[in-house]
């Protein structure tokens, strides 16, 4: 067999393995999905450089939890999780900078206190509305801050 049939077989086969790692993405997304309350939420995960660390993902409510996905991962668990009692919202900004690269458009950024400090994460103004009432939803007995 010529070297150039190998060729062709190894760029076909990489590319077999791309469209299967594309469809195993839509599985995942629509099986994160299929309860709702699904939406984009971007984590900050590294802020040691200003800009620097977004990590773009999906969010999903379960229950008393924030649970988020990683964009690119084939897991089918969360990445992080929050719970609703340890989260306290402390504000919003505007995306600055690399952040703008790093973001998808329209998205603004947002500090919530959290149990071990600060947590930024990044959503679409409608999902925020959305977060802020999660938050505010605490059940009867709940201490508010």
């Amino acid at each position: 067999m010529p070297w150039w049939e190998l060729a062709l077989d190894a760029v076909g086969a990489l590319l077999g393995l791309f469209v299967a790692y594309g469809l195993a993405l839509v599985v995942r997304r629509r099986v994160i999905a299929r309860d709702g309350g699904t939406f984009e939420l971007s984590y900050r995960a590294r802020s040691t450089r200003t800009g620097r660390g977004w990590l773009l993902g999906v969010g999903r409510y379960s229950g008393e939890r924030l649970e988020w996905f990683r964009f690119f991962s084939l897991a089918a668990r969360p990445k992080i999780s929050w719970e609703r009692s340890d989260l306290v919202y402390a504000g919003r900004r505007d995306a600055v900078g690399p952040e703008e690269m790093s973001l998808y458009p329209d998205h603004v950024v947002i500090v919530c206190e959290g149990p071990v400090g600060d947590v930024e994460l990044a959503m679409a103004p409608a999902s925020l509305t959305g977060f802020q009432a999660w938050l505010e939803a605490k059940p009867p007995g709940a201490q508010m801050p």
